[in-house]
């Protein structure tokens, strides 16, 4: 059996985790702090937990250089990102209800008439967001449902592009409950290159578009100005920590103004489950239930480490020197190689997709390469289960000397199929 060292993964997630973590980590899970007892043995309402959980959301904070006041709350969760598809909806439209309700002075007859015009607004850039938009029809119907815009239908019926900002189509602000987008498809492999300007918010403007940031595959690495979303969330397994929790970045000003359930009865609209109550959560320091503390202990150990070694610049630096050497190998070789984002502006630096064309003999030169990469200790290469090809994963934890490995075994790879590796034009 291989070693650690042996191999190189690239998976999408669950991710690869630094080496230095996992050996802490293995510690703690058996006696943690010399207290006798495991880690995940501890109440998740002792004070030790507190104090993990408490720290964790500073890093988390310091990282997005997020203001130290209350007027972003992180809540830790459990159910993953999809979990988050409908917290969004319940919680979002709540707002947009109570503060109508607050604003017409307890006149539900006039929030029930501004009802009929509520939009859930969604950008569809890949099969995640598809599910995410999909998920607030299920709960509200499509009548409530607005698609800003649709890359595959845009791009001829495939993911791999993000449509131009003047094509969308974006409903009055009043009328918006929220504006979700995925900032990185992890399965087709298409990134927001920056916030869409689109959605910004002009200072002095009375009404304002909640913007939901879904940063699952690419929290972490790279600047993000935080003000301008009233949400963030992301689940831990990729740049983060282990499955198990999702961290939430909630304006407080949301949490402060959330329906009673008779109000939305009254409306006909869906009333939360507990768990995904944001002010409820919020109001119980993500305790309402047994919360994986262990998990939430990874997660802190991986931002100390890169709050230590340069944070988020340093990431994004990193991310994008990782990603370019391995799309220069995918260009400079379309004989062998295709790229799947066909939008270089909206390529990711996270997920890089590719598919392998026929060998010139009709062999089949997927197969083949993925069997001689995992001889060579390379994993976690292939793509998701749903569209096939090749994904290579560069999350934070992957070095930057695996990548290397991998690029100088995708040139021999092309050169032994016939194709001489060379500087484009």
């Amino acid at each position: 059996m291989p070693s650690r060292e042996q191999v190189s993964y690239f998976g999408a997630g669950p991710a690869r985790l630094p080496t230095s973590v996992l050996a802490n980590a293995s510690a703690a899970l058996l006696n943690y702090n010399n207290t006798g007892l495991g880690l995940a043995e501890h109440s998740h309402r002792s004070a030790l937990a507190s104090n993990i959980l408490t720290q964790a959301a500073q890093y988390f904070k310091t990282l997005l250089n997020v203001p130290n006041d209350d007027s972003y709350i992180v809540i830790f969760m459990q159910g993953g990102g999809t979990t988050q598809f409908s917290s969004v909806v319940y919680n979002f439209v709540g707002y947009w209800v109570e503060k109508r309700l607050r604003k017409y002075g307890g006149d539900l007859e006039k929030v029930r008439l501004d009802l009929k015009d509520m939009k859930c607004e969604y950008l569809l850039t890949g099969g995640w967001s598809l599910k995410a938009s999909q998920e607030a029809a299920r709960l509200l119907g499509d009548e409530h449902v607005s698609i800003v815009t649709n890359a595959k239908e845009a791009n001829g019926g495939k993911w791999g592009i993000i449509p131009e900002e003047k094509d969308w189509n974006l409903v009055e602000k009043k009328n918006s409950a929220l504006t979700y987008f995925c900032d990185n498809e992890t399965v087709d492999g298409v990134e927001f290159p920056a916030f869409p300007k689109a959605l910004e918010t002009a200072e002095g403007e009375e009404d304002e578009r909640l913007v939901i940031g879904d940063m699952s595959s690419n929290i972490l690495t790279r600047p993000v100005d935080a003000k301008k979303y009233a949400l963030i969330f992301a689940g831990a397994q990729k740049n983060i920590g282990t499955p198990g929790i999702t961290i939430v970045l909630i304006r407080k000003s949301v949490l402060d103004c959330q329906p009673t359930p008779a109000t939305l009865r009254a409306l006909n609209l869906p009333i939360p489950p507990i768990m995904m109550h944001y002010p409820t959560l919020a109001s119980n320091s993500s305790l309402y239930n047994t919360l994986p503390i262990f998990d939430v202990y990874i997660a802190g150990e991986v931002m100390s480490q890169l709050l230590t070694s340069g944070g988020v610049v340093a990431t994004a630096a990193a991310a994008e020197r990782k990603s370019s050497s391995i799309y220069e190998v995918i260009d400079k070789n379309p004989t062998v190689f295709t790229p799947v984002t066909t939008d270089t502006k909206a390529r990711s630096r996270m997920n890089v997709c590719f598919r392998l064309v026929k060998g010139k003999d009709g062999r089949d030169l997927e197969k083949q390469f993925f069997e001689e990469a995992e001889k060579k200790g390379f994993l976690g290469i292939k793509g998701h289960r749903s569209v096939g090809g090749g994904r290579i994963s560069c999350y934070n934890a992957v070095g930057e000397e695996e990548v290397a490995k991998l690029v100088a075994f995708m040139k021999e790879f092309a050169t032994k199929q016939g194709h001489t590796y060379s500087a484009l034009n």
